[in-house]
């Protein structure tokens, strides 16, 4: 391997200007030393072929990554996350199939960008469904005018993308909303539109969720009690000490008082809990 190969174990990382400038001074592979170090991370887990193919490869990461700048989220971010994907694609590389690793590449680091633009661009995803994510990365560059669609540009980009036109529709209200928060902001304006909660009515003091809520309390109690009731008297007894009573007792001085150990006791414990379980959801 050449002493042009010499790559730097690490990049600056207190400024991005500085990170990127120095990966783009790292040389880059030829094809033979490219397959090389592949070789040698495939048949013998070269830790170190793997590194320096990571690091010749950085300037194409950070090209990509600047291609998503749009989407108002970090350039450090953006590139970290492309670079997770260039280091899933050399342990993927196979050198055997004739390709060069930046071709083989460009899919991962795409796609972890990708992932990480989804989970991040807005508090609520935008996009879940195969189609929906297709359209998230290619309708800003379909449309040809400012606003909204007209039905024709509608089933032209729907055409193009193989996506349904509803899909378009929604895909577009969801890019032109922002993100609203659920309580609202009070700046004390008098026109101020309401947040969101208020259009939520208070049921807690509804009547028959009252009562439902009573009825529920005293089904329980009572269900707790025929449980408490199937159980012999030193396991009762054990549980209402431990869980029931107001100054609640030790393992150990519940020992004590039935001349056991403690973990006889914690057992006993465990099998009452048991039967009151298997009674109540029942």
């Amino acid at each position: 391997m050449s002493k042009q190969l010499a790559i730097a174990n690490t990049l600056p990382t207190g400024s991005i200007d500085a990170y990127i400038s120095a990966a783009y001074q790292l040389p880059m592979l030829s094809a033979e030393e490219e397959r090389s170090l592949a070789v040698r991370l495939q048949e013998q887990g070269d830790l170190e072929a793997a590194r320096t193919l990571v690091m010749s490869h950085l300037r194409f990461v950070i090209r990509i990554a600047r291609g998503y700048a749009g989407y108002g989220l970090a350039l450090p971010d953006l590139i970290q996350e492309g670079t997770v994907g260039l280091m899933k694609a050399v342990r993927r590389f196979d050198p055997d199939h004739g390709v060069r690793l930046v071709s083989f590449a460009v899919h991962w680091i795409k796609a972890e960008i990708h992932e990480y633009v989804l989970r991040n661009w807005r508090i609520v995803k935008v996009a879940t469904t195969k189609a929906q994510r297709k359209l998230f990365f290619n309708l800003r560059s379909s449309k040809k005018r400012l606003g909204w669609f007209s039905q024709e540009e509608v089933e032209g980009v729907a055409r193009d993308l193989g996506v349904k036109p509803e899909t378009v529709l929604e895909m577009e209200c969801r890019l032109n909303n922002h993100d609203l928060a659920f309580d609202g902001i009070d700046n004390g304006d008098d026109d101020q539109a309401p947040a969101p909660a208020a259009y939520l009515a208070d049921m807690r003091m509804e009547p028959s969720r009252q009562l439902e809520s009573v009825d529920s309390e005293a089904n329980d109690k009572q269900q707790l009690y025929l449980a408490l009731e199937g159980l012999d008297e030193r396991s009762k007894q054990i549980l209402e000490a431990r869980w029931l009573a107001e100054k609640k007792m030790t393992l150990h001085e519940l020992a004590d008082k039935y001349g056991v150990s403690a973990e006889r006791i914690r057992q006993i414990e465990k099998a009452a809990m048991g039967k009151l379980k298997a009674h109540l959801i029942a």
